[in-house]
Order: structure tokens, then sequence, then C-alpha cells
């Protein structure tokens, strides 16, 4: 059973989100923050594998909320899904900053919502349609805004290399399988094996490390 913690300031929204999750037979809802200071209490005492965080929140804001939860030793396991109404770059890129594992827009449909919450308590990262390429775009205009991971590419196949550069291209693991002819499940072993070589927290620490790596270059923009 997933653990999911909802936190966004508005009860009406909180009550959607709790009503969603406890429909589906694999999630439960454990708790309920109407604050960023109650969504990082509520999650160091639940300790749940998911939090369903909005951004613009009294108290504390959601990416400071992120942060806080994602540095905290209370809660190694915990995934953050940032939900909000603002397709901001800004808010994205804040996010991943802090440590978040996902992004969605709260006009998501229901169920790619749920799958969406499976795909981060599993480990990986998950994007809105058209964050990853907005986010290698905006990488190459400022290379220094994320953190980076170590690039030790020693240990990686020339497979994982290929993988590696598609990744930093903005495929998604399916896309991966189409364009190298191999399953999808082929695809997530290679992009999980990726992700423990390069001490790389997230599919977004995987765009920056095919960049150092020098696999992927940012494209020439015409002045």
């Amino acid at each position: 059973m997933i653990r999911v913690v909802v936190a966004d300031d508005q009860a009406l929204v909180r009550g959607s989100f709790r009503l969603l999750v406890d429909t589906a037979p694999d999630l439960t809802t454990v708790g309920e923050a109407a604050t960023g200071l109650e969504a990082v209490d509520v999650a160091r005492r639940e300790k749940p594998d998911v939090v369903l965080m909005d951004v613009r929140m009294p108290d504390l804001d959601g990416i400071e909320a992120t942060r806080r939860i994602c540095a905290g030793g209370e809660t190694p396991s915990t995934k953050i899904l940032i939900l909000t109404t603002f397709d901001l770059d800004e808010y994205v890129f804040s996010a991943i900053h802090a440590g978040a594992s996902g992004f969605l827009l709260k006009d998501t449909r229901p169920a790619d919502l749920l799958a969406a919450i499976r795909v981060i308590a599993a480990g990986d990262a998950l994007l809105a349609p058209g964050v990853t390429r907005r986010l290698i775009e905006e990488f190459a205009r400022r290379p220094a805004m994320l953190p980076r991971p170590a690039v030790a590419l020693a240990e990686a196949t020339e497979r994982e290399r290929e993988v590696l550069m598609l990744v930093g291209l903005g495929m998604s693991n399916a896309e991966i399988a189409a364009h190298l002819h191999v399953s999808l499940s082929t695809a997530k072993t290679h992009v999980g094996r990726l992700l423990m070589k390069l001490a790389a927290r997230d599919r977004a620490q995987l765009v920056i490390a095919a960049y150092d790596a020098g696999l992927v270059r940012p494209a020439r923009t015409t002045p």
C-alpha cells in the first residue's frame, strides 16, 4: 500500500485529492496539511511514501517545505510530487532543486495523477509533458541552476552511455525503448542503473550528467 499525504491550503482541494487517492486499491491517504509547516510536520510524523505538495501555501511555501522534507533525516524515503495551477518554469526548477521527484499541473486527469503517484513511489522521476525539454533548454542557458551529480561514466556500458544521451535529449522511457528497439522494462533498467552509477537523485540530474559528460550539447541559438 502506497501511503500519501496531501498538502494544500484549500480544504476543498485537499478533500478532492484525498477522495481520489482513497478510491485506488493500492493507495491510501495518511494525512493532510493546510500549510507548508504542517506538511513538514505531518511528513516527519507519518513518513509517507509520497507527498502531494501545493506550491503556494501559508507559513511556508511548498518549495521550502519540499526542501526540508527531502533534506531531513526523518524522511529519507519520502518522495515529493509538486501539484500546482501555475505552469511557470521557475517553480519547476526550484522544485527540482529542492529535491522534488515530480511536477504536475492540477488539471492533470485523475487517472494520470494516480499513475504519477505510483511512478514517484517506485523511485522514478516524473515531469509534466514538455517540462523535461524546457528544463534542458534552460539548463543550456543557465548551467549552474541545478545541483550537479558526479559524472563518473567509467563504469557505464556503451549502451548505458547511449541511454544517458537519449535521456539528455528529453526522451521518456517509452521513447528510449522505441528508439533502441528494446522493451520498456529494459529501458527502465538502463535508466535505473544510470541513476545508481552516477549517484543521481532523479532524471533531471541525469539530463545534467549528459551535458556534463559531453554526450549532449546545447543547441546553438541565433541572437
